[in-house]
C-alpha cells in the first residue's frame, strides 16, 4: 500500500471538557464538554475509521487484525499507540497508570506509559507531576490524611514544553491546558484524589486508592530526558523521546522536507499551520488537527506548507 491512512477523529465527553477542540481545531464536536480527541485509536473505547483510499470505512483495529502487511507484521495482540488532543477546561484527576504486568493482570490491558506535548497553556497554568513521599507506608498516609498540598508535586507549564510520564507516575493536567498525548493504547486509570467534585448527577467520580498505592512509583523518579534537534535550513526535526513503547518527534515545517521510513510505520498529527503530504506523487491536505497513519509500504514522503507535527512510531522492545 502506498498511501496514507487518514483517520476520523472519535470525540469523548468529559467532566473537565471545555469547547476548544472546536474553537481551535476547528472539528465538530457534539457538546461543550468534549475533553479528548482520540485522534489515532484502536483502543475498543473509541475506535477511528479510516476516511481515504483503498481501506475508507474501515476500522483500525480490524486493519490490524486483517492486514498485519499495513504495520510490518507486528506480533503484538493489539495496535500498541494511541494518539489523542486533550482540552482539559478544568483539572483532570489526580491519577496513576500501571506497567504492562499490573495492567494484564488487573484489568486485562496493557499498562499505560505516556508523554504530553503542551499544545498551550494558559498563563499560570500547572501541572502534577510526581510526589514528595519517600516510602509507600507514607503515600498511603498522606493520602489516606488528605495531605495534598505536602504530598502532590506541582510544575508549571508553557506552550511547547513535553513531559515523559512512565507508569507509576502520580500526575494530573491542570485547568487551560491543551496537549497532544503519545500512549500506550490502554483506558486503566486509578483516580487518587479528584477534588470532591460531583457530576451533572451530584454523583462523584470513583476513586481506587488500593491500586493507586499499589502500582505508585515509590519514591518518585522525575525521567531525564535527552532531547536533540536537527535543523535542515528553516525547518526542524526534534526528537524527544526514544523508549520501548514509543519514539516521539515534533516536525517544525517551513517550506520542504523529505522523510525517508525509520519504522514499521509512523503516525502524525498536525497541531499547528496547514501543508501538504506528497507520497508516490500524489499529494494530501495538511490542516491543523489533521491525523494520518503511513503504513509499511510507504517508503519516504515530502511535507511542504508551514506546519507543525508531531508524530511517533512504535518503540523497540528491550
Amino acid at each position: 500500500m502506498q498511501e496514507p491512512m487518514f483517520l476520523k477523529p472519535v470525540f469523548q465527553e468529559k467532566i473537565w471538557g471545555g469547547s476548544r477542540l472546536r474553537s481551535v481545531f476547528g472539528f465538530d464536536i457534539p457538546s461543550d464538554k468534549i475533553g479528548e480527541d482520540w485522534a489515532i485509536s484502536a483502543h475498543p473505547h473509541g475506535v477511528s475509521i479510516v476516511e481515504n483510499g483503498e481501506f475508507k470505512g474501515q476500522k483500525l483495529d480490524d486493519l490490524w487484525a486483517n492486514h498485519k502487511e499495513l504495520f510490518g507484521h507486528p506480533t503484538e495482540p493489539v495496535f500498541p499507540l494511541l494518539i489523542k488532543i486533550l482540552d482539559a477546561e478544568d483539572e483532570l484527576s489526580v491519577q496513576v497508570h500501571p506497567d504492562d504486568t499490573y495492567g494484564m493482570e488487573h484489568e486485562g490491558e496493557l499498562g499505560k506509559t505516556e508523554c504530553w506535548y503542551i499544545i498551550d497553556a494558559e498563563p499560570g497554568a500547572e501541572i502534577i507531576y510526581g510526589h514528595h513521599a519517600k516510602t509507600r507506608e507514607e503515600l498511603a498516609k498522606m493520602i489516606e490524611e488528605g495531605r495534598w498540598d505536602d504530598l502532590l508535586k506541582r510544575v508549571p507549564v508553557k506552550k511547547g514544553d513535553f513531559f515523559y510520564v512512565p507508569s507509576g507516575t502520580i500526575h494530573a493536567i491542570g485547568k487551560g491546558i491543551m496537549i497532544l498525548e503519545t500512549q500506550q493504547s490502554s483506558d486503566t486509570t486509578y483516580r487518587v484524589y479528584d477534588y470532591d467534585r460531583k457530576d451533572d448527577q451530584g454523583n462523584t467520580r470513583e476513586l481506587h486508592i488500593q491500586q493507586s498505592i499499589d502500582v505508585t512509583t515509590v519514591p518518585a523518579k522525575t525521567p531525564e530526558l535527552h532531547v536533540k534537534e536537527i535543523r535542515e535550513g528553516n525547518s526542524s526535526v526534534v526528537t524527544y523521546l526514544e523508549t520501548e513503547f514509543f519514539n516521539v518527534y515534533e516536525w517544525d515545517v517551513k517550506g520542504i522536507m523529505s522523510f525517508k521510513k525509520q519504522a514499521p510505520y509512523t503516525l502524525m498529527t498536525v497541531i499547528a499551520g496547514a501543508g501538504e503530504l506528497v507520497v508516490d506523487g500524489k499529494t494530501y491536505s495538511l490542516e491543523k488537527g489533521t491525523s494520518c497513519l503511513i503504513p509499511d509500504g510507504v517508503k519516504e514522503w515530502t511535507i511542504q506548507g508551514e506546519l507543525a507535527i508531531i508524530a511517533s512510531v512504535p518503540g523497540e522492545k528491550k
